[in-house]
């Protein structure tokens, strides 16, 4: 039996809309704007990701016959009456902020153009991908910058929200300047390099610490990692020395402490490792880490030398969603807009032009750009195919690099971050005020034509007595 595939991956009522959509003849031309709102709290930026494995999504779209049985069944329907699905692919032009680059609230990191209810019954995947990678991403940017030029690498694969998850944890650190990852399949695939010591289960598999530590060196040449706090901090790192000092295996290798006060004891560790005549001997802390954490630790002057990150960085805890909305601004031709209170949209299609500073401004899509600015978004996809090849994991890693040095530091803060605000063009501003006025004559007039026959109805009802 053929599964089914991802067309599946959908609310249900993107289902409903694009059938009444296909039913209906509704089929112009749409499109929506993907924006995040507004920014968490403790976040100055926010590091555009997910693009790739959207557009890898939106070139394989179809729906088949597998897919079509799914929402029938969802919908308790014969499989018939979902039959005018049967067959859609996605057809449209994609206009994206491409990966690793920084964006801020409200600009838009992705807009759709395409047949409505094409471009209706993506919305949960794509909205899904860059939503969750956009976060994780700006939180891994966040931690580098905490590092302040100190290594870190991923530690989260066994905590995320599932492998894929921690497969995508692992390919934003590295975008964001991580070192390494303990992600076997990531570090294969994405060619990161792959990071890794020892657990707890180790040391206590074994009758001593020293014994633990010798057998593990001796099974790995090189280099080694010690794990040293299974017991008494201080003592591992003593016991480590001497079992690395024994074997001659001090350069390159190091101790990692995973729990406690890490700043202290990593004064100590490195009191310990000096005496002994083990000065190239690495400090690497782990336990609960983040940027916060990190911050803390390298403004203290403890001597870590890698952060290793796991947990919070994985699920991006602190600020663990997005409030990314996926909006319908132009539908054949006519700019639309949403006026509900605190979710208002703007009209039309768009694009987001970088000036110096972060000094942004969203425009119209045919606007050209400022002299002192460069236009974001770029055309990624034509027809339903991709217009180039898919962006290398340095070059994205490039554009973050590019763009951090470009941020006010007041953005760049760990803590109580100030985000730059983008303005508007005159030329949005014009057409976002002539829509509402539009919307709101017309809800006026509505209301006026329904006053009188409301009155009327009221004249004939009975007064109780």
């Amino acid at each position: 039996m053929t599964p089914m595939s991802d067309a599946t991956t959908t609310d249900l009522y993107e289902v409903t809309m694009a059938m009444s959509y296909l039913r209906e003849g509704v089929t112009g031309p749409a499109t929506f704007s993907l924006f995040v709102r507004d920014l968490p709290p403790e976040r100055g930026f926010l590091v555009a990701a997910g693009l790739e494995s959207a557009l890898d999504y939106l070139a394989d779209f179809r729906v088949g016959p597998e897919d079509v049985d799914a929402f029938a069944s969802a919908l308790h329907r014969p499989p018939g009456d979902l039959a005018p699905l049967l067959g859609l692919t996605f057809t449209g032009q994609v206009r994206a902020v491409p990966e690793g680059r920084i964006v801020f609230a409200g600009e838009p990191l992705l807009e759709v153009t395409a047949p409505l209810p094409q471009a209706q019954l993506v919305e949960s995947y794509v909205l899904n991908r860059l939503s969750h990678q956009t976060a994780i991403a700006s939180k891994a940017a966040r931690c580098v910058l905490a590092a302040a030029g100190h290594p870190v690498v991923d530690f989260s694969l066994r905590r995320t929200h599932g492998p894929q998850a921690g497969f995508q944890a692992a390919r934003l650190g590295a975008m964001a300047g991580f070192a390494g990852t303990s992600n076997v399949a990531a570090a294969t695939a994405e060619g990161i390099p792959a990071v890794g010591t020892m657990a707890h289960s180790f040391v206590e598999a074994f009758s001593s610490e020293e014994d633990a530590f010798r057998a593990f060196a001796r099974c790995h040449p090189g280099p080694v990692t010690l794990l040293v706090d299974t017991y008494d901090t201080e003592e591992g790192v003593r016991v480590a020395a001497r079992v690395l000092r024994d074997l001659d295996r001090g350069p390159g290798s190091a101790v990692r402490l995973d729990s406690g006060d890490l700043g202290d004891l990593a004064v100590r560790a490195r009191s310990i490792l000096d005496d002994g005549g083990l000065p190239d001997v690495r400090i690497v802390a782990s336990g609960g880490l983040d940027e916060y954490a990190v911050d803390d630790l390298v403004r203290s002057g403890a001597p870590i030398d890698t952060y290793a990150v796991g947990t919070r960085v994985g699920v991006s805890a602190d600020a663990p969603y997005l409030d990314s909305a996926y909006k319908l601004v132009e539908f054949d031709g006519r700019p639309v807009m949403k006026l509900s209170s605190a979710k208002v949209t703007a009209p039309g299609g768009k694009q987001v032009f970088r000036r110096p500073g972060c000094a942004d401004e969203i425009a119209l899509a045919d606007e050209q750009p400022p002299d002192d600015g460069v236009a974001l978004l770029e055309t990624v996809m034509r027809h339903g195919r991709r217009t180039g090849r898919r962006s290398t994991l340095d070059e994205c890693r490039g554009r973050l690099a590019a763009d951090l040095g470009e941020l006010p530091s007041a953005a760049r803060r760990i803590r109580a971050p100030v985000a730059p605000r983008a303005t508007s063009s005159e030329r949005l501003s014009a057409l976002t005020a002539r829509v509402r006025r539009r919307i709101e004559d017309r809800t006026a007039a509505g209301s006026a034509r329904q006053a009188p026959q409301r009155a009327s109805s009221g004249s004939h009802r009975s007064v109780p007595r």
